[in-house]
C-alpha cells in the first residue's frame, strides 16, 4: 500500500472513531438524563459480570436492570472507541517514516482516553461527582474533535489575508463554546436544567433569587452521593440562569464568526462551512427553547447534547480549513 493510500485509510478509520466518539457522548447523555449513572455500582464491569443480562437475575435489592442496561451499553460503545484510537496509534507509529502522517496529536488522543477511562470509573467511584462528569463530558467532546480533525484532509489552496483574519475569530469562537460546554455539564451533573420551568423569564422572575456562591463550589467532598443533586433551589436557579446568560453569548459569538465567514472568504467551502456554523447554532437554540416549553422531555435533552456535539464538529471543520497544508508539504500532499 503506498503512502496516499494509507493516509487515506487513516482518515476513513479517524471517521468511524469521529462517528463512534459522537454516538458515546450522546449516550452518556442518555445515561446521566436517565439517572443510570449509578446503574452499575462497580467498574469495569456490572455487579461483578461484563453482560447485563448476567445481572437480570442478581438477588440485590438495589439492583435496576433497565439502568444497568443503560450504562453497560455506553461502557462497550467507550471500549470500542478506545480499541479504535489504539489502531490509530498503531497506524501512526507504523507510519511515522510519512511525513504526511499525523503522530502528536493521535499520541495526544490516545492519552485523553486513557484519562477518558479514568474518568468513567471515577464517575462511578465518587457517586457522580459534578467536577468529574463535567471533566468526562468535556474529555468526550474533546476526543470527538480530535478525531473530526484528524479524519479531514487539509486544505492545498493558500489562504488570502481576510481569510487569514478569521483565525482568531474561529478559535475564540471555540473557547467559547468550550466554556459552555462545561458550563452545560455543570448544569446538568447538578440537576439544574429543570430550576428554571419557564422562558425567558425565570420562576416567573427577569431575576430570581440565586445563589451564586454555593452554586460554582468545585470541591465538597469525596463521601457525598450527588445523586439527584445536593444543592438547594437558589444555587440550581444560580447555575440555570448562568447557563441561559452563556447560551446566549455563544450564539451571538459563533454567528458573527460565521457571518464573517460568509462575507470575507473567497473560498466556497469556508463561506458553506460558515453558513452550516449559523444553521447549527439556530438549531441549538430551537432545541433549547423547545426543552424548556415541552418540560425536559429525555428525547429533547438527549438531542441538546448532540447538537453541541455538531457545533464542535461545525468549529473544528472551520479550523480545519483556516490551517491549509504548510507550504514545504503541498507538493506530496493526496489530491
Amino acid at each position: 500500500m503506498n503512502p496516499q493510500a494509507r493516509l487515506k485509510w487513516f482518515r476513513r478509520l479517524a471517521l468511524a472513531g469521529a462517528l463512534l466518539a459522537a454516538a458515546v457522548v450522546v449516550l452518556g447523555a442518555w445515561v446521566r438524563l436517565t439517572d443510570a449513572g449509578l446503574g452499575c455500582p462497580d467498574w469495569p464491569g456490572c455487579y461483578g459480570h461484563i453482560y447485563p443480562q448476567a445481572v437480570h437475575d442478581f438477588p440485590q435489592a438495589d439492583h435496576n436492570f433497565s439502568k444497568a442496561l443503560h450504562e453497560m451499553i455506553h461502557r462497550y460503545f467507550a471500549s470500542t472507541l478506545g480499541i479504535i484510537i489504539g489502531g490509530l496509534l498503531a497506524w501512526a507509529v507504523w507510519n511515522r517514516q510519512d511525513r504526511q502522517q499525523p503522530r502528536t496529536a493521535v499520541i495526544f488522543l490516545f492519552l485523553l482516553v486513557c484519562l477518558q477511562g479514568a474518568l468513567g470509573a471515577l464517575t462511578v467511584t465518587l457517586q457522580l461527582l459534578p467536577l468529574i462528569v463535567t471533566a468526562h463530558l468535556l474529555g468526550g467532546l474533546t476526543t470527538l474533535g480530535i478525531l473530526w480533525w484528524l479524519s479531514l484532509t487539509p486544505q492545498r489552496e493558500s489562504l488570502s489575508a481576510r481569510e487569514m483574519a478569521l483565525r482568531k475569530f474561529a478559535l475564540g469562537g471555540l473557547a467559547v463554546l468550550l466554556l459552555q460546554i462545561a458550563l452545560g455539564g455543570w448544569t446538568s451533573s447538578n440537576y439544574a436544567a429543570v430550576a428554571c420551568p419557564d422562558l425567558p423569564t425565570c420562576q416567573q422572575a427577569w431575576w430570581p433569587r440565586m445563589d451564586f456562591r454555593d452554586a460554582f463550589v468545585l470541591w465538597r467532598g469525596l463521601t457525598i452521593d450527588y445523586t439527584g443533586g445536593v444543592l438547594a433551589n437558589p444555587a440550581r436557579i444560580a447555575i440555570h440562569v448562568t447557563h441561559r446568560i452563556g447560551a446566549l453569548l455563544v450564539a451571538l459569538s459563533l454567528s458573527v464568526v460565521g457571518a464573517l465567514c460568509v462575507a470575507r472568504a473567497r473560498s466556497r467551502r469556508l463561506k458553506v462551512i460558515g453558513g452550516v456554523l449559523i444553521g447549527a447554532v439556530l438549531l441549538q437554540i430551537g432545541i433549547g427553547v423547545t426543552m424548556v416549553h415541552f418540560a425536559m422531555p429525555l428525547p429533547l435533552a438527549t438531542l441538546h447534547n448532540a447538537g453541541a456535539a455538531l457545533l464542535v464538529v461545525c468549529t473544528v471543520t472551520l479550523l480545519r480549513v483556516l490551517w491549509p497544508v504548510p507550504e514545504d508539504r503541498r507538493g506530496t500532499l493526496a489530491p
